[in-house]
């Protein structure tokens, strides 16, 4: 038990991360599992699912430009 703890007690939390393609449709909810680095990856994943693949919200609105007025 001793190793146990000592094994855990110098590991990090996981570091969320938002993938460009998300899996989308009903029982997924919105924007639904975004842990897709490829368009290709995504539609592998939604194959015989009944739903799709969409751009991931977050990561889209980061790549919109910025203007200045």
């Amino acid at each position: 038990m001793v190793i146990a703890i000592g094994a855990f007690a110098g590991s990090a939390p996981a570091h969320a991360q938002d993938y460009p393609w998300c899996v989308q449709g009903k029982g997924v909810g919105y924007p639904g599992d975004c842990s897709y680095s490829t368009r290709a990856q995504c539609l592998a994943s939604a194959s015989g699912r009944n739903v799709g693949c969409g751009l991931n919200p977050r990561v889209a609105y980061g790549l919109q430009r910025r203007y200045r007025y």
